[in-house]
């Protein structure tokens, strides 16, 4: 359940992140850990008007959002990628301040939280960062994309069929999901198949995490 907001200091939170990001065995710049603690700043100052998540203890939207996005990065294959149903820019955010040699497109149907994106973009000088408000089902592309990230978005069948169109040929799916999804697993449309279903383990996250990879087959 997420507690309430309090004062943490940002030494704090810088050291909570170092930490977190040394125990996933990541190596990430100084200056990125900085744009990760602004955005955990601006997502807080923001959130009391647009609520934009649930989540308002600033130690614990360093597990559950930065960490939890951090997570799949070294299983990104490719160049491209879309967030459907971004949100707050969840795991978009975290993954384009860390991979500046990919470009992430964010997705969102609320006019809001995509106002939140592009004040984000703006400060953080996120050059490989583009914000989109729109359905999945409706968002048509210049150029399709390498992947197709989403963060507890829908099921995964809802995932394929919303946004297989937004995917190159031999481009992936990335479900980011709680337990294994083994229902949603059993009943994948025909022609599409797990590449991958791996475990992640993220710091001081008490809960399941997993990433599930799916290919057309």
């Amino acid at each position: 359940m997420p507690s309430p907001s309090r004062e943490v200091s940002l030494a704090q939170l810088d050291s909570a992140l170092q930490e977190g990001i040394a125990a996933q065995g990541l190596q990430v710049e100084d200056q990125a850990r900085a744009a990760m603690l602004q955005y955990i700043g601006l997502l807080q100052r923001w959130n009391k008007a647009y609520n934009l998540t649930s989540i308002k203890d600033p130690l614990q939207m360093l597990s559950y959002h930065l960490l939890d996005s951090l997570s799949i990065g070294p299983y990104l294959q490719g160049r491209s990628f879309i967030d459907v149903g971004t949100g707050a820019g969840l795991p978009g955010i975290p993954l384009a301040i860390t991979h500046q040699d990919k470009t992430f497109s964010l997705l969102d149907s609320n006019g809001k939280k995509v106002r939140f994106l592009f004040q984000i973009k703006t400060a953080l000088k996120l050059g490989n960062v583009k914000e989109w408000q729109g359905r999945v089902e409706q968002y048509k592309p210049e150029q399709p994309y390498d992947g197709v990230i989403s963060r507890a978005f829908a099921s995964l069948t809802d995932m394929i069929e919303g946004s297989e169109h937004l995917l190159t040929p031999g481009g992936c799916f990335y479900a980011m999901k709680g337990r294994y999804p083994d229902k949603e697993l059993s009943e994948l449309p025909k022609g599409y198949k797990v590449e991958q279903a791996i475990e992640l383990d993220v710091p001081t996250l008490d809960q399941q995490r997993h990433l599930i990879i799916i290919k057309k087959s």
